[in-house]
């Protein structure tokens, strides 16, 4: 499908036949990305998707311990004396 380059104000865009947008699942908020002299289009991701199913799987897998060496801190004690309620 071929498509003209529009001016909108100072900008420029293209308008997208339905049926394309329909196609690619796009609605009102989109991702850009050029990529090897290519205009990547593409719906816009939640910030935090799929972090659910990545966390379940983690879990079964005994993989969700701290990283960070302080985890040896009584933070219960921390929060009682250090922190204002």
């Amino acid at each position: 499908m071929i498509t003209r380059i529009v001016k909108i104000g100072n900008s420029q865009g293209i308008r997208i036949p339905k049926i394309l947008l329909e196609q690619s699942g796009l609605s009102d908020e989109v991702e850009l990305e050029v990529l090897k002299n290519q205009l990547i289009i593409r719906p816009k991701k939640n910030a935090r998707q799929g972090w659910e199913s990545a966390f379940r799987v983690m879990t079964k897998n005994k993989d969700d311990q701290l990283l960070d060496s302080n985890s040896t801190i009584d933070m219960s004690s921390w929060d009682a004396e250090e922190w204002e309620w």
